[in-house]
C-alpha cells in the first residue's frame, strides 16, 4: 500500500476495489460519517450502484483539549463514553452533559442540512458499509456502530483507509467485517497519511448525498 493517499476520493477508490468481493450482495447501503467520510464513501456507492446516506455522529471533546475524545454521540440518542479518560480527568456528569448538549445542537443542524430533517433510512436487515476517512481513537465509529446494532441491521461492514492498530483491533470485535487499507505504526494522526486532507464543506457533503440518494425509504 502506497502512502500517503492523494486525497479522500483516491482512498475511497482503493477501498471500493478491496470491497469488490461484495459487489453481488443484495440489500446493501453505504453510510458515511460526515463530513470527511462522505467523499471516501462516494466511489464505493458508485461501484456498488447503491444509495449513500450519512450517519450523524459527533465527538465529545475534553474541555481545553477538543481533539481528545472523552466519547461520542450519534443520532437516536446514542452516547458512548471513554471511561478511562472520564475517570482520569475526573469529569463529572454535569460537565459531560453540557458538552453533549452543545454537540447535539450540531447533530440537529447537520440533520437539517444533509437530510432535510429526515430520519435515518430503514436499516433493518440491510448490509451496511460504514465509511470514514480514518480511525484514531474510534470514538465516533463506536457510536455509529451502536446505532446500527439498535437498528437491527443484518451485517455491519466498517471500511476505512487508515486506522490506528489498537483501534482497529477494538472495532473488529464488534462488527461482521473490517476493511482497512493500512494500519501504520506509529499512527501520528489521520491527516498525516493524506497529501490533501483539506476540510470538507457542508456544500460538498450535500452535493454528494444528493447524487446518491435514490431508492430510499425512511424509518417510521
Amino acid at each position: 500500500m502506497k502512502l500517503p493517499f492523494k486525497n479522500r476520493r483516491d482512498a475511497g477508490e482503493m477501498l471500493a476495489s478491496e470491497l469488490a468481493s461484495m459487489i453481488n450482495a443484495t440489500n446493501v447501503l453505504v453510510m458515511a460519517l460526515p463530513r470527511g467520510g462522505v467523499p471516501v464513501a462516494e466511489p464505493i456507492a458508485q461501484r456498488f450502484g447503491t444509495p449513500l446516506s450519512v450517519l450523524l455522529v459527533r465527538k465529545l471533546g475534553v474541555p481545553g483539549q477538543p481533539e481528545l475524545a472523552l466519547g461520542a454521540i450519534s443520532e437516536n440518542n446514542v452516547r458512548v463514553l471513554n471511561n478511562e479518560i472520564v475517570e482520569a480527568l475526573a469529569l463529572d456528569a454535569l460537565e459531560i452533559a453540557r458538552i453533549e448538549q452543545r454537540e447535539r445542537k450540531e447533530l440537529e443542524r447537520r440533520k437539517q442540512c444533509y437530510r432535510s430533517g429526515s430520519p435515518l433510512p430503514r436499516l433493518s436487515g440491510k448490509t451496511v458499509i460504514l465509511v470514514d476517512d480514518g480511525l484514531a481513537t474510534g470514538a465516533t465509529m463506536k457510536a455509529a456502530i451502536e446505532v446500527l446494532k439498535r437498528s437491527k441491521v443484518g451485517t455491519i461492514v466498517v471500511a476505512v483507509p487508515i486506522a490506528a492498530r489498537e483501534t482497529a483491533i477494538e472495532i473488529k470485535r464488534n462488527i461482521d467485517r473490517f476493511v482497512c487499507l493500512a494500519q501504520p505504526h506509529p499512527f501520528v494522526a489521520i491527516g498525516y497519511w493524506y497529501e490533501d486532507f483539506s476540510q470538507v464543506s457542508d456544500d460538498e457533503v450535500q452535493d454528494i448525498i444528493q447524487r446518491h440518494s435514490f431508492k430510499f425509504g425512511h424509518a417510521t
